[in-house]
């Protein structure tokens, strides 16, 4: 491969790595879809900053994308607390407004931002290693230090907050009860999921998102029932779907992200077919 070849799988790796670790919470705690919902909501977050700064690029844009995207959590926390909508009903209601209001202030304020729909659903992870910024006199990509900062700041959170969040992922009141603040812990998982789907948008797309964030989690809960593994082998599904995806994609001359997503889903189906045969050739226990 050559060295942007390595950069792309390299940065695929880094943004799967921190959606890994969040999405097995998100998973356990049956809020898989939330990447999904957050990484359309942000788009407002975008053109609105770009309209105010004339600017698309810039730690506002990651801010002000951010802030869309707890609005969109929030929105569907008030309304599944009003007990009128289920909680999936709420997020499903949330996330399209948001979206489509993007939509329409690009169309009719913002064409100036030139946003590109297209790549921001597919993404653009190819081009990823063009985009540099100068760092010690060395042109480094700006999606490499972004991924790389996010996967940082993501283990970290992690690790600082392993007992609350673990806590309130398997027994929320348990965690409450226990001075944990589980409440608390559940709503700063929240914002970082938040943040780093604004990430994950401008690196790979919408249709990634949902892929890092919630297929290798799914492939490790069918391979182990332990959090800690779960998290170790989530991340090296998300580094072995992006390597593996890359060089189909290399193979075939076909779109990076999209062949990312079918292998990380083709690992699913094999961690699937194991976890089968496993059940079936262990022993079951009579009553008798």
């Amino acid at each position: 491969m050559s060295p942007d070849d390595v950069m792309i799988v390299v940065i695929a790796g880094l943004l799967s790595t921190s959606c890994a670790l969040l999405g097995s919470f998100l998973l356990l705690r049956r809020q898989a879809l939330l990447p999904d919902a957050v990484s359309h909501a942000v788009l407002p977050g975008i053109v609105l900053v770009f309209l105010l700064t004339g600017d698309r690029a810039s730690a506002a844009t990651v801010l002000g994308a951010t802030a869309f995207g707890v609005a969109c959590v929030a929105g569907s926390e008030w309304l599944r607390r009003t007990g009128v909508v289920a909680s999936d009903a709420a997020l499903a209601l949330a996330f399209p407004a948001l979206f489509s209001l993007g939509v329409l202030g690009i169309s009719g304020f913002a064409s100036g931002a030139h946003i590109d729909l297209d790549s921001a659903i597919y993404g653009d992870i190819t081009f990823a290693p063009l985009r540099t910024v100068d760092l010690l006199g060395t042109p480094v990509p700006t999606s490499l230090l972004v991924t790389g900062l996010t996967a940082v700041c993501t283990i970290v959170f992690v690790a600082l907050l392993w007992r609350p969040l673990s806590a309130a992922t398997f027994d929320p009141d348990f965690a409450e009860l226990s001075g944990l603040r589980g409440a608390l812990v559940g709503r700063l998982l929240l914002v970082v999921v938040a943040g780093t789907a604004v990430v994950a948008f401008d690196s790979v797309g919408a249709i990634l998102v949902i892929t890092f964030f919630v297929v290798p989690a799914a492939t490790a809960r069918l391979l182990t029932h332990r959090l800690g593994p779960m998290l170790v082998v989530a991340v090296a599904v998300g580094w072995a779907g992006s390597l593996t995806g890359h060089r189909v994609a290399l193979e075939l001359d076909s779109s990076v992200p999209g062949t990312i997503g079918l292998a990380s889903g083709a690992l699913f189906a094999l961690a699937l077919a194991v976890n089968r045969i496993a059940r079936r050739r262990s022993p079951t226990v009579s009553a008798s």
